[in-house]
């Protein structure tokens, strides 16, 4: 099989012939990114120079700035090499066992498990490959035994992706779905642990929360609450849509029961790759909601959740990558990175007035930064940030905004947006 490098440049080198590629065409552009990553001793002589190097890994364009990473991240070149690699093998459909297809959905894939355990801290046997949280989120809602009554708590900051399961087997089969009210901001890991204590009842059979919430950014006592619910014999569930890439996991550690998430957030990872972690303690409690061969088969374990019929093996091939590259610049590096930015934008937008609704303790916070900007209209900012500035960010009506800080990103493409956003409040008046 032809390496990652050399089967990008033949397969440009046929293209090139038949006339194909045309400027600015994918091919092109990965042709052009740097082959290796930048130099690790850049990190401790030059940092903002080993960063700005890793910039010219993704293909978004150089005079964009892209603040949106909590919706979606922007897969680099290592990882759109694997994937391509990835196609060019197993469209040929010439595996060496004529019963051996390059179907995801059937097998156990350790080669792609076994890499995303040792990333997140658990055991093989214990992860579950998909496409993204809400089917994860989806997964646990409907397969956990919970009688009408029964009681779900979760926070009022979920995602439609975490909560929308709950939801729905509460109209279909009468569960409870409460919810506790976040401040905004949050103060303390103490505060939200009181919420929920405070919040529980004998029909209390789950915690769901986010490990960090899409709403306001603010990081979540995960490890606390799920030792709370352990200890009250409550199952813990975690939508991690937000974690992996953005900051070091341990699920071991973190002592969770249940973990989902979407690694083509902030590990870059292609879009259609997502993971379920179930702690092997209740994995045959969990009944399937998907069904193929081996979905009651106990000696697989967590496998038989990722047993979902013919998908798409170069996105796992992508995913692989996205974690050799998070590893290769260290997790530790990353979300220093992560933390450093986000403080920064969020220093920035309270010297400009704005309302922060991300947490006043570092340790609650990361790489997303909300506050609120009355009297500005977010959705007319946003488009106008977008549109005649290059600058991409995400919000909700109608003053909030949502500013997420990828470690690619450099402080200038930060005060680009900051100058921007004083140039707009002075179009409206509200500087």
């Amino acid at each position: 099989m032809l390496n990652r490098r050399g089967f990008l440049t033949s397969s440009l080198a046929s293209s090139l012939a038949a006339g194909l590629v045309m400027p600015g065409n994918l091919w092109a552009q990965l042709q052009s990114a740097p082959s290796g990553l930048p130099d690790r001793s850049l990190l401790n002589s030059n940092e903002d120079a080993y960063w700005r190097e890793m910039r010219q890994q993704f293909l978004i364009p150089p005079d964009e700035v892209y603040l949106n990473n909590g919706t979606v991240g922007s897969s680099p070149a290592p990882v759109l090499r694997a994937i391509f690699e990835s196609y060019e093998a197993s469209e040929k459909l010439n595996e060496a066992d004529p019963e051996d297809y390059p179907i995801w959905g059937y097998a156990s894939w350790n080669k792609f498990r076994d890499p995303l355990a040792a990333f997140v801290g658990c055991d093989r046997n214990e992860i579950a490959l998909l496409r993204n949280a809400t089917e994860a989120n989806s997964y646990i809602a409907n397969g956990l035994d919970l009688k009408a009554g029964d009681e779900v708590l979760m926070t009022d900051q979920e995602h439609p992706g975490g909560e929308m399961p709950w939801q729905l087997r509460a109209r279909r089969y009468g569960i409870v779905v409460k919810k506790i009210t976040l401040p905004k901001p949050v103060d303390s890991p103490a505060q939200v642990l009181n919420l929920f204590n405070d919040a529980i009842t004998p029909r209390t059979g789950v915690l769901f929360f986010s490990h960090i919430s899409t709403f306001s950014g603010a990081v979540l006592p995960a490890r606390e609450l799920s030792a709370l619910a352990r200890s009250k014999g409550i199952i813990s569930a975690v939508d991690g849509a937000h974690v992996p890439g953005m900051m070091r996991l341990n699920l071991h550690d973190l002592g969770c029961d249940l973990y989902s998430s979407s690694p083509h957030k902030w590990l870059q990872a292609p879009k259609g790759s997502g993971f379920l972690y179930v702690r092997d303690e209740i994995i045959d409690r969990m009944w399937n909601t998907i069904a193929t061969e081996g979905w009651d088969d106990p000696k697989i374990r967590a496998e038989r959740f990722q047993r979902i019929g013919s998908s798409n093996v170069p996105a796992l091939a992508g995913l692989r990558a996205a974690i050799q590259l998070a590893n290769d610049i260290g997790m530790d590096r990353i979300e220093r990175r992560h933390r450093q930015l986000g403080d920064y934008i969020l220093a920035a937008m309270i010297k400009r007035g704005a309302q922060s609704w991300t947490s006043p303790d570092a340790s609650m916070r990361c790489a997303i930064v909300t506050v609120n900007v009355p009297p500005l209209p977010r959705m007319e900012l946003e488009s106008w940030l977008w549109k005649e500035r290059k600058i991409r960010i995400r919000g909700a009506d109608p003053h909030k905004l949502r500013l997420s800080t990828p470690y690619y990103i450099s402080k200038q493409d930060i005060d680009r947006f900051l100058d921007c956003f004083d140039e707009f409040r002075k179009k409206k008046g509200a500087a």
